[in-house]
C-alpha cells in the first residue's frame, strides 16, 4: 500500500499533463496543479477518507478549472502548437508533425469532449472513473468520447487531404 505522499507524488505528472491540456500553458497548469494539491491535502487534514486518491485529485483539478472558466479567471491563452517545443519527442520529424497536428485537433475540441478524451485515452481512467471525476453519467462519457474520437479522426483526415492535393 502506498503512503499518502507517494500517492500524491505519483499523481503529479498526470495532473500536470491534464492541466496543461486544459489551460494551454505551463505556468497556469502548474498553478492549477498546486491549487488541486492544496485542496486535496486540506480535505485529508479535515479527516476525509479518500479511497481513490488519483481519481479524487483529477476531480478537484477538473472542478477548479470549470470554476475558473465559469467565473472568468481564465488567464492568457497560449496556442497548443506553441507548447510542443516543451514536450519530449523523438528526433523523427514526421512524428513531431503528427503529434503537433494531434495537439491542435485536441485543442479544438469543446472542453467537455477534451476532458473525456484526455482522462480516458491519455490518463487511462475507466469510463466509470471518468464519469465520477466529471460528475456526469457514464452514458454521457461514452457519447462525448465517441464524438471526440470522430472529430479527431475527421480533423486528422482533413489535415492530410491538403498534403495529398499538393502532391498531385
Amino acid at each position: 500500500m502506498q503512503s499518502l505522499s507517494d500517492e500524491l507524488r505519483s499523481s503529479i505528472a498526470g495532473l500536470r499533463r491534464y492541466a496543461l491540456s486544459l489551460v494551454g500553458n505551463s505556468t497556469d497548469a502548474d498553478d492549477l496543479v498546486q491549487e488541486t494539491l492544496q485542496r486535496g491535502l486540506a480535505a485529508i487534514r479535515d479527516g476525509r477518507k479518500i479511497r481513490n486518491m488519483r481519481g479524487y485529485l483529477f476531480t478537484i483539478l477538473h472542478n477548479v478549472r470549470v470554476s475558473q472558466l465559469r467565473y472568468g479567471r481564465e488567464g492568457d491563452h497560449v496556442a497548443m502548437e506553441d507548447l510542443t517545443m516543451e514536450l519530449p519527442t523523438a528526433a523523427n520529424q514526421e512524428h513531431a508533425v503528427q503529434l503537433n497536428e494531434l495537439f491542435l485537433a485536441i485543442s479544438r475540441l469543446p472542453m467537455e469532449q477534451r476532458a473525456v478524451i484526455l482522462l480516458v485515452c491519455l490518463e487511462g481512467f475507466s469510463y466509470r472513473q471518468t464519469a465520477d471525476i466529471l460528475d456526469i453519467p457514464i452514458g454521457t462519457v461514452m457519447s462525448r468520447l465517441s464524438r471526440a474520437r470522430r472529430a479527431l479522426m475527421n480533423g486528422m483526415d482533413k489535415a492530410e487531404r491538403p498534403k495529398l492535393a499538393e502532391i498531385n
